[in-house]
């Protein structure tokens, strides 16, 4: 994964592929972390379900080389990824 793409491969537990779509990034200097926010591709046609949106640490490649998307490892950084998600959805709501 690069800086700036807006859909990502996800390769599951199972080695299953799966295309998503980037709903945002961003960077904690608390953790030294980059984090990317994602949901399967074609999840947001369905009105009637409500979208899954996962979350990994990204930790970018050498010069050349992929980037690598990390499990979030601890309770303190599901906690600030879940207050980074409620003030973008905040934010999306009042640009409607």
């Amino acid at each position: 994964m690069e800086h700036g793409e807006k859909q990502i491969t996800v390769v599951d537990e199972q080695g299953n592929e799966q295309l998503c779509e980037v709903l945002f990034t961003f960077e904690s200097d608390k953790f030294n972390k980059s984090y990317v926010l994602y949901y399967p591709l074609g999840a947001d046609e369905n009105d009637e379900e409500e979208i899954e949106i996962h979350a990994s640490a990204f930790q970018p490649g050498d010069e050349g080389q992929e980037g690598e998307l990390k499990p979030i490892e601890t309770e303190e950084e599901w906690d600030m990824i879940e207050e980074m998600l409620n003030t973008f959805l905040d934010e999306e709501e009042e640009g409607e």
